[in-house]
């Protein structure tokens, strides 16, 4: 038996940014709201990755933070220039208020809002995060929340994440969160 594709019935009239932490879901949920809009799904910082050959944490290392966010800043420009996509963007990529007005005038920015506990649970077993290289990690990534919070609280639309809900439950939520606005369609 063949792999069946979903039939799309919802049109994206602009890009969709996902920001929000690490760990609260804007790879998955992106993923998975690509495929139920039919349009392709993009991540920055695997942009990043792929065009240096190097991985996040190696940049930092390698050529510091700055030219990691001037990299980034880059990246999505590029890919707001594109077609109506699904974007995921790296935790401080939101930060910058460049990349704020860059962002907010192309695209609807969705925050995946999640409290601290939750983003602890997702992301205290990875070593991929270099801002997390620290002698007490929850304590850095509860600072990095507290400090990234008024941010976040710009984006246009924001989608509490829930520790009980599914990826389909949560995807669920933005999709309404994007229908209710019209950034969503729904077609026949």
């Amino acid at each position: 038996m063949g792999e069946t594709t979903p039939e799309i019935t919802a049109h994206l009239t602009k890009t969709v940014v996902l920001v929000g932490m690490m760990g609260a879901g804007k790879t998955a949920i992106g993923r998975a709201l690509s495929v139920r809009l039919g349009v392709p799904f993009e991540d920055s910082d695997a942009e990043i990755v792929e065009a240096s050959k190097l991985s996040i944490a190696e940049i930092f290392e390698r050529f510091g933070e700055p030219f990691f966010r001037e990299k980034e800043t880059q990246v999505i420009t590029r890919l707001l220039d594109g077609p109506p996509c699904v974007l995921s963007t790296g935790g401080g990529a939101w930060l910058s208020p460049e990349n704020r007005s860059l962002i907010s005038a192309e695209a609807a920015v969705v925050w995946l809002k999640a409290d601290l506990s939750l983003l602890w649970s997702r992301v205290r077993h990875k070593d991929t995060r270099p801002l997390l290289r620290t002698p007490n990690p929850r304590a850095t990534l509860k600072s990095l929340l507290e400090a990234r919070t008024p941010a976040y609280e710009q984006a246009e639309f924001t989608v509490k994440t829930r520790a009980n809900w599914s990826i389909e439950q949560t995807t669920d939520a933005v999709m309404a969160c994007l229908s209710e606005a019209g950034i969503v369609e729904e077609t026949t």
